[in-house]
């Protein structure tokens, strides 16, 4: 499928179409695509082992079909939109059609390390000076109980509201969940992250099944990034590092790792998609996504992902995503981005190690969907990154989203019985309340079962 960016409504869109198709019907909707414009065939993820189309299908073939969504995505010429649209009316088999977004991984700024080493120069100081701002705040905070700014934490929190800090044995991340008293591992639980890849050759992951697939054209699932090395970790690091301290929760779940973006950071909607439907089909009860498209002030959410989370809640498949870091509080909040504005995907704000919200976090703005669901540490996060680094600490609201999906395997392995729309109910009501806007942290810090 040949991609040419454009901008569509604010969206920064690849040319080519979702088409969703009711689920009971989707051999009727790959007909119509293919007696409608006379294609040859379409390509199907069932016909891949373990539902997994391979990058370069993905990227050449004009139509595929994932069955496990009752999703399609299609190449067609912009002036056959209409007739795409038309289908919607006609055929019954045929529900919604939209443009396919590009989306990118969600990450505020580095703490600790050099600057990125992929990228346009500009975009590295920049990234490495905000960085290097989070860092001094965050030994502010620590050392004098202020916002970095000068201004007293009391007067942006409780009194009460502890301060977290990492150890020589524990992230701080890993203390403010409770990750670290659960006496559950994750055991049995197969967790998908769909991030940038992973290091597979990592020394704290040595001996640890993980099964990966790249869905990103000319690039293995070996991450050269970084970004998803360190979600992968967070969520599903060993219980004792090669260098501690201590930063993933569930270390004894079963790691599935879902190469959607590239080593540049970005990606389509199709290579999510495809992921998603990879992680359906293995049975995965958690889907991590770190990574998302900026939305406007008013603008409504994916009906298309909205069915695909509704799809994968009914096959026992909870998604949680970033909320996205376009923010600048506090003067700025940008909402909930796509597609973690879905009803249906659990949407994760980030905290500091005060507990309060951060400076980049985005916000519940929108009236039709874009809620923040729940909220998770996400500044000055520790954890694994592609060698030689080993180990980085960052933050963004893609810090957050891997605890939260780290606490969801605890969680089942803890209630056999609760996923998919339970699981998401039982994180919610677990959480601990906080002193903030339900807008910026929903139901308030995940918390693990101990």
């Amino acid at each position: 499928m040949e991609q040419n960016s454009a901008q569509l409504g604010g969206m920064e869109t690849t040319g080519r179409f979702l088409v969703l198709m009711q689920q009971d019907a989707v051999k009727e909707g790959v007909s119509a695509l293919t007696d409608g414009f006379g294609l040859k065939a379409v390509a199907s993820a069932a016909d891949f082992q373990d539902g997994a189309v391979d990058a370069k299908t993905l990227a050449s073939e004009k139509a595929i079909v994932f069955p496990e969504l009752g999703v399609a995505v299609v190449d067609v010429p912009p002036d056959q939109y209409q007739q795409l649209g038309a289908m919607v009316a006609d055929d019954n088999s045929i529900m919604i059609v939209e443009p396919e977004r590009q989306v990118h991984l969600y990450e505020s700024s580095t703490a600790v390390g050099a600057p990125y080493a992929s990228g346009p120069s500009g975009a590295m100081a920049q990234e490495y000076l905000l960085g290097y701002r989070d860092a001094v705040n965050h030994l502010v905070d620590r050392m004098t109980g202020t916002n970095g700014n000068g201004a007293s934490a009391s007067a942006l929190a409780p009194a009460a509201t502890p301060a977290f800090a990492d150890t020589s044995a524990l992230t701080w991340g890993l203390q403010a969940t409770r990750a670290a008293e659960s006496r559950f591992t994750g055991q049995g639980v197969n967790v998908a992250v769909l991030d940038t890849g992973f290091d597979l050759g990592h020394p704290d992951f040595v001996g640890r099944p993980v099964t990966s697939r790249s869905f990103i054209q000319g690039e293995d699932v070996q991450d050269e990034h970084g970004h998803g090395t360190h979600c992968i970790g967070t969520a599903l690091g060993p219980r004792v590092p090669n260098t501690l301290p201590r930063y993933g929760v569930a270390f004894n779940a079963r790691i599935f790792a879902g190469k959607v973006l590239s080593n540049a950071g970005s990606g389509s909607d199709g290579g999510i998609l495809a992921g998603i439907n990879w992680a359906i089909s293995n049975r995965c009860a958690v889907i991590s996504m770190s990574l998302g498209a900026e939305t406007q002030p008013g603008q409504t959410f994916s009906r298309i992902y909205e069915e695909v989370a509704r799809r994968a809640l009914a096959a026992g498949t909870l998604i949680v995503a970033a909320a996205g870091n376009e923010s600048e509080r506090p003067m700025l909040v940008n909402p909930v981005g796509h597609p973690a504005n879905c009803p249906s995907i659990l949407s994760v704000g980030a905290l500091d190690s005060q507990l309060r919200i951060a400076r980049f976090s985005n916000g519940g703005i929108n009236p039709q969907g874009g809620q923040v669901d729940i909220a998770a540490p996400g500044v000055a996060v520790r954890s694994s990154w592609k060698r030689p680094l080993t180990y980085r600490t960052i933050s963004g609201t893609s810090m957050a989203t891997p605890h939260v999906a780290g606490i969801a395997a605890l969680l089942i392995e803890a209630n056999s019985a609760m996923v998919g729309g339970s699981l998401g109910w039982l994180l919610l009501q677990s959480s601990r309340r906080l002193d903030l806007a339900a807008r910026d942290v929903g139901a308030g810090l995940v918390q693990a079962p101990v």
